[in-house]
């Protein structure tokens, strides 16, 4: 290898390509789910595409870089957080579930939509909506 070329890992390609081409198209889908997190260090609100089922008043989901998933870290810093499910969003609290299997979570979401978590998770994290009441 010379001297100027770095070793780029398999995760920061796939990062780099959700962020600028899958996330902001993904974005724009209406029935697209997502999950509109708080940043830790701006305060803004942060929006990400995500893959999961709801279920009643819950949505699980699972993380394909656990606690290393940027949005994690804003989960762990303000559980407060809004899911984005048929062009409805609702409000919840975020639980991350490092008791829960993700591998059995993932074959209760649609095969489909969690395809890139199946394919690029090294670090499998569930994580469970808790939403709040509608009526």
């Amino acid at each position: 290898m010379s001297a100027g070329r770095r070793n780029v890992s398999r995760k920061s390609v796939i990062t780099a390509l959700q962020r600028t081409l899958i996330n902001p198209i993904s974005r724009r889908v209406p029935r697209a789910h997502l999950i509109e997190t708080v940043g830790r260090k701006s305060g803004e609100p942060r929006t990400t595409p995500v893959s999961g089922r709801l279920d009643g008043d819950e949505y699980w989901f699972v993380s394909e870089y656990g606690p290393a998933s940027q949005y994690v870290k804003n989960i762990q810093a303000n559980p407060e957080v809004r899911i984005r499910v048929k062009n409805v969003w609702r409000s919840g609290r975020a639980v991350l579930r490092p008791d829960d299997d993700p591998r059995r979570r993932l074959r209760t979401i649609s095969r489909n939509a969690s395809v890139v978590v199946r394919a690029v998770g090294d670090d499998l994290l569930s994580i469970q909506v808790v939403l709040r009441s509608t009526g």
